[in-house]
Parts: structure tokens; C-alpha cells; sequence
């Protein structure tokens, strides 16, 4: 199954690259789908990390179209994936108290300094951006893994961030698409590999038939 989602992710940063839609609308919608896949496999259960991937999906495919409309939707898909993450992350540990104010405080810095050049999308993104920053600090309770997809994620949006406030970074698509990448495909599997917690589930190693897939 990996296998395929790495022809998936080639393609898409090959349609990134060049600037062909085409391939991004190929490729980009089956992202999370080929990783809730492989998580099936693994798993052989509907979790909260399943959840978060089908909201993704969705919030790909919304993001795939231009206009303020489509990156509210988007937004708002992906704070289902970020509620659904930080629900199943919750559950299985507690993240250390250095995480949780950490995320804190970037919170809020990067609230306070992009805040004047948002407009109407201030309330919006301060919202997500609560949800993803808990989501990030809740990965650091479940494993090391899940912990730096989890600032990869948040990384990720941040760059959108900044350049829904004017200030476009170099590779800006690029950046954010790897990240972003990382940040599924490093969640997914921290999830899948973690111990037993206060969900009752146990993440096991996968089968050598589902390794191999």
C-alpha cells in the first residue's frame, strides 16, 4: 500500500512543480484515502485518526478550487481533521505540560502578528488555529512520531497563513504540499504503531502481507 501512496505523492509534487492542475486534481484527493487504506490494514477499525483522514480528503479537493469560498470550506474541513486527531490523540496519552504551553504561546504570537493584515478571515483562521495548535500539542503524547507530524502540520498551515496575510514564502506551494505530506504520512503511522491507552486500542505492527502492500 505505501508503494502506492508514493507514486500518489510523486504525482502531486510533480503537478506542484510544474504548475499542472491536472495532476494535482489526480493526485491529491487520493492522499488520504491511500493512507486510511493502509491504516485499515493495520488497524481493522473506524478510529479518530480515520475520521481526520476523510476530512482531509475533503479538505483537499476543496482546496483544489480558487476563491475565498473554497478556503473557507477547506478550513473547515480540516478543523474536522484536527478535532478528530486531537480527540484520538487525547485519548491514548496526556501530552507533557512544556507542549501544551509551548503551543500556547505560538498561538498566540502568530495570531497577534499576522492579525492586521487578515481582514475578514481573522476569526476563521483564530479558531483553526486553536485546533491545530491543540492538535500538536496532544501528538506529543502519543508518540515522537506523531509528535513531529503534528508540528509538521501545523507548519504546514502556517505557511498558508502567511500567505493568506500577503507574505508569500519561496516554494510556497512546494513547502506547504511536503509538509503537509509529511505531516499525514508521519501521523498516520505514529498512530498505527503506538501502544495501548486510554482508548482501549493498541496500535500492532502490521502484518508482512500489509507491509508489503
Amino acid at each position: 500500500m505505501m508503494w502506492l501512496f508514493g507514486a500518489v505523492v510523486a504525482v502531486e509534487l510533480l503537478g506542484v512543480v510544474l504548475d499542472l492542475p491536472v495532476l494535482q486534481w489526480l493526485a491529491k484527493p487520493l492522499l488520504a484515502p491511500v493512507l486510511l487504506a493502509w491504516l485499515w490494514t493495520v488497524r481493522r477499525r473506524f478510529d479518530g485518526v480515520a475520521v481526520g483522514l476523510v476530512f482531509a480528503t475533503a479538505g483537499d479537493v476543496a482546496l483544489l478550487m480558487s476563491g475565498q469560498t473554497a478556503f473557507l470550506a477547506g478550513m473547515g474541513f480540516f478543523l474536522g481533521t484536527q478535532i478528530s486527531f486531537l480527540v484520538a490523540f487525547v485519548r491514548r496519552g496526556r501530552p507533557p505540560l512544556a507542549a501544551l504551553l509551548g503551543y500556547a504561546a505560538l498561538w498566540v504570537t502568530a495570531n497577534a502578528l499576522l492579525w492586521s493584515a487578515l481582514g475578514p478571515l481573522r476569526l476563521p483562521i483564530l479558531g483553526y488555529s486553536l485546533a491545530l495548535c491543540a492538535m500538536a500539542a496532544a501528538a506529543t503524547g502519543v508518540s515522537r512520531r506523531t509528535a513531529v507530524g503534528g508540528a509538521l502540520f501545523l507548519f504546514s498551515d502556517l505557511v498558508i497563513g502567511l500567505g493568506a496575510a500577503g507574505t508569500t514564502l519561496p516554494g510556497h506551494h512546494l513547502l506547504v504540499m511536503t509538509t503537509y505530506i509529511a505531516a499525514l504520512l508521519l501521523i498516520t503511522t505514529g498512530w498505527a504503531a503506538g501502544p495501548a491507552g486510554r482508548d482501549g486500542t493498541a496500535g500492532r505492527p502490521p502484518s508482512p502481507a500489509a507491509a508489503r502492500a
